[in-house]
């Protein structure tokens, strides 16, 4: 069995929020986003990956599509393929979100 103890992965950085591998395999992987107070992550998307976002710790600003919401400790969020997504810690405490995301985009396909 496999097994890692998260918040001992947690890791934050000054110049931009830190993105932690927790597991990964050819079908999706799973990672901590770590962010200070004032970082983002972009808004992107996935053309052929679903996403999900699981707030461990503090409170960010998430969108997907045009939906905008604040969300604290225990929310999930899901970005469905193709729409467009984003987190941004806009509090005064830093924050942790656990990340899923199917399939896995690091692998490529022959």
């Amino acid at each position: 069995m496999e097994s890692i103890l998260v918040p001992t992965l947690q890791k934050f950085s000054a110049e931009k929020m830190t993105k932690i591998n927790i597991f990964e395999t050819e079908h999706f992987f799973c990672d901590i986003y770590c962010f200070e107070p004032g970082q983002s992550q972009k808004l992107h998307t996935h053309s052929d990956a679903d996403k999900v976002y699981f707030v461990l710790k503090g409170e960010g600003k998430f969108q997907v599509g045009e939906e905008v919401e604040n969300l604290g400790p225990g929310y999930a969020i899901l970005a469905r393929s193709g729409l467009i997504h984003g987190v941004e810690n806009s509090s005064s405490q830093q924050l942790v979100v656990l990340v899923f995301m199917s399939p896995n985009p690091n692998i490529k396909k022959v």
